[in-house]
């Protein structure tokens, strides 16, 4: 029999319902991951107890969704969430039931889940609960849909991103009628918030396997929530600095960055420019000027719909506008492209910018690398020795300008400028008399 060793917490919460009469289980993803050895983000319950008899039994609850049947139970400061056994209506909006009937069945609530390996349930006195197959599809690395696929998308077209993320987040493979039926109901992505495309498509990206965004291509799910992917998929170079499509080798950059959300997203955006942008020479050779500060503008445009953060979008298009960016590897040049990226982000640009020359051809790898190089080394220099980058790192703030007779506005602005672009120059130079000698008098 099948052992899952289960926190105290959630082991007390199933006592306190078994002892009162009540059937209570562990039930969907932490199951799932409590078999496959990985730490479960949640525990939930599912029990044949009502919300206001689960009410009854814990000292504090909230009421999460109890229309559909969930209550959390707070232990301490953790929260578990607890939904009575229900069967789902009608999927009008084709993403929400209609309404929830409660049922004293365990295989009727499962029936209503997703995926078999989510459609699993446990306590220790029974088991495994697993009534569609969902342990042998873990055995066989399938995401399978519980019952007729179509019927299950047709419920909550949002369940189609879900089964792209599980195979990228688990490695798995789509069992043909599901695909088939994804193929199929793609289209039905356009009735769900982008917000709630947004979340699946940010845990697909950071997953162990980000190059399952093929196979939202290939079921037809781009089409619908990124069409630019395709055309970039479909975009080949013909340079010499590149052996792949636009879209193949922003493919590999988004593999080789680190699997953070704002450098994965500007791994994937950082040449969706170039579509755009391509124009052929006389000896057959594809160019992409401008691309970066068009990819910049489309970027934006594109987080903005999946509605991001000011600050993921902000970092994003800051990324994907400075990405191609390319000077002498001389400490004042460092210096003036960290104040133009930023200090915060220039970390990030580095990594962009290894994870993109690593995606091209060995054209010129040699002398690219020996140049990322040293701009790394230098970097690491000019922050060890607090060179100045920004406004807030001069000698001389305004105030200081209104001591030395100046009145605010533009002029104040243009002076501090001037100030600051001396200093990138001549780190040196940042001394308050100095600055103000030279530039307070103009």
């Amino acid at each position: 029999m099948q052992t899952i060793l289960l926190p105290e917490k959630v082991s007390r919460i199933l006592s306190v319902l078994s002892g009162a009469g009540y059937e209570a289980y562990a039930v969907g993803g932490c199951v799932r991951d409590a078999i496959l050895g990985r730490e479960p983000e949640d525990w939930d319950i599912t029990t044949n107890a009502r919300p206001e008899e689960v009410k009854g039994l814990f000292r504090r609850t909230v009421d999460t969704g109890i229309a559909h049947g969930t209550v959390t139970v707070m232990l301490g400061s953790d929260g578990f969430e607890v939904t009575t056994y229900r069967q789902d209506g009608d999927y009008s909006d084709h993403r929400h039931p209609d309404a929830v009937v409660f049922t004293a069945s365990l295989e009727e609530d499962l029936k209503r889940r997703d995926f078999t390996i989510n459609a699993m349930a446990y306590r220790p006195e029974t088991g495994l609960v697993d009534l569609f197959g969902g342990q042998e599809d873990l055995e066989k690395r399938i995401i399978r849909c519980v019952g007729d696929p179509r019927e299950r998308f047709d419920e909550d077209a949002l369940r189609i991103m879900r089964a792209l993320r599980f195979s990228a987040q688990l490695g798995f493979a789509i069992a043909p009628e599901t695909r088939e039926a994804i193929r199929e109901f793609a289209p039905r992505l356009q009735l769900i918030s982008r917000e709630r495309i947004r979340v699946e498509l940010v845990k697909l990206l950071v997953s162990p396997h980000p190059d399952r965004l093929l196979d939202l291509a290939e079921c037809g799910i781009t089409a619908e929530i990124f069409p630019l992917w395709d055309t970039m998929l479909a975009t080949e170079q013909n340079s010499a600095f590149h052996l792949y499509s636009v879209g193949i080798h922003t493919l590999k950059v988004v593999e080789n960055v680190p699997a953070e959300p704002v450098l994965r997203l500007a791994a994937l955006l950082h040449d969706c420019g170039k579509p755009a942008c391509k124009t052929t020479d006389m000896g057959s050779r594809n160019h992409f000027h401008g691309h970066a500060e068009l990819g910049a503008t489309i970027a934006e445009e594109f987080l903005k719909e999946l509605r991001f953060d000011n600050k993921t979008i902000n970092d994003v298009v800051k990324l994907v506008k400075v990405h191609d960016d390319r000077f002498p590897p001389k400490r004042k040049n460092v210096r003036r492209e960290m104040n133009r990226v930023g200090t915060e982000l220039f970390p990030s640009f580095l990594k962009l910018v290894l994870a993109d020359t690593l995606a091209k051809s060995n054209y010129a790898l040699e002398e690219t690398m020996h140049n990322y190089t040293l701009v790394c080394r230098l970097y690491e220099e000019i922050t060890a020795a607090g060179d100045p980058i920004t406004l807030k790192d001069l000698a001389v703030k305004g105030s200081d300008l209104i001591a030395a007779g100046m009145k605010p506005g533009p002029e104040m602005g243009e002076v501090l400028s001037r100030m600051l672009d001396d200093v990138l120059e001549n780190p040196e130079h940042n001394q308050k008399e100095y600055l103000i000698e030279k530039y307070a008098a103009l």
